[in-house]
């Protein structure tokens, strides 16, 4: 398929990252198809658990965890060369 490697382009115009599902961890990539911009667990349509986003040099660039959609705990941003930037706590509700 022609547009394995970029970005889906909906009907409504909004963009919608190529994305595959790896041993339960749903993995969307940068537009140029080959570097990992998100990856973490959804169940029935909610992130869940641990999460990363990652720049599309494939630097780490934030980390956190969600508990059924709603991020919760220790939430990490990372500086442009993946070292620990700045740490913000988030409660649920």
């Amino acid at each position: 398929m022609e547009n394995e490697k970029c970005d889906f382009l909906h009907p409504n115009g909004v963009k919608e990252k190529k994305l595959e599902v790896i041993d339960g961890y749903t993995i969307k990539y940068h537009a140029n198809g080959k570097t990992i911009w998100s990856k973490g667990k959804i169940i029935d349509d909610t992130p869940t658990g641990y999460w990363e986003w990652y720049r599309s040099d494939g630097t780490l660039k934030r980390s956190g965890y969600f508990d059924i959609g709603e991020p919760v705990g220790e939430w990490i941003t990372y500086d442009s060369e993946g070292k620990k930037y700045k740490t913000s706590n988030r409660s649920k509700g």
